[in-house]
């Protein structure tokens, strides 16, 4: 609603008019402008067959223990984290999200401490859960034609077997889908077998 009121309308001769001409106030577009901005945030869930897999991996005794959690985690990040807490790790655990053979999410989870990473940060303007990567570590969207980097914790698997360095020269291994990206790091921190039959087993459902 405006904010003038009738005593508060200015009126202004106009040459060659018979009388003032009354200047109505208009109302601001500003809201329009809030909705077409809240509709452009708003992105579409993957769908099934966007999703190649959702798997959560800990450890107990120290034995490695694969798991696949339902695909709709993989547009969740907050609810995935929720998820993968319940877990009885020694050491917390892992989320590994794979996304149409190109985008992945890697989420540890110890106690309140979150630690992230995606290996494309472009993705958070195209998928949901990357959009919650960015939104969790506060980092802005980049522009799509910005060349692509990984956005998070490249040290989030040191202590584990994968230095920073390795899982930074594996993203940038581009004939790899991020599908076997995450296979290859299952490897690097010994999860594999049980890994890899996990996703081979969700790829094909």
């Amino acid at each position: 609603m405006s904010d003038f009121d009738d005593d508060e309308y200015e009126s202004f001769g106009v040459d060659g008019a018979g009388g003032p001409a009354v200047v109505q106030p208009v109302a601001p577009l500003e809201d329009d402008e809030d909705d077409e901005d809240d509709d452009e945030d708003d992105l579409e869930d993957a769908a099934d067959d966007e999703i190649d897999f959702v798997i959560a991996a800990y450890r107990e005794d120290g034995q490695p223990l694969v798991q696949a959690l339902a695909s709709d985690l993989a547009n969740d990040l907050e609810e995935l984290i929720v998820q993968l807490r319940r877990l009885p790790g020694d050491a917390g655990a892992l989320g590994f999200v794979s996304l149409v053979e190109e985008v992945f999410v890697i989420v540890r989870v110890r106690g309140q401490h979150v630690q992230v990473l995606l290996n494309d940060a472009a993705a958070a303007g195209d998928w949901p859960v990357a959009r919650d990567v960015a939104d969790l570590l506060g980092e802005d969207i980049p522009d799509p034609e910005d060349e692509s980097e990984p956005m998070g914790d490249l040290g989030i698997l040191a202590d584990l077997g994968m230095s920073d360095f390795d899982l930074g020269t594996l993203i940038d291994n581009l004939d790899l889908g991020s599908d076997q990206m995450l296979i290859e790091v299952a490897g690097k921190i010994n999860l594999n077998p049980q890994f890899q039959r996990v996703a081979e087993l969700a790829f094909r459902s």
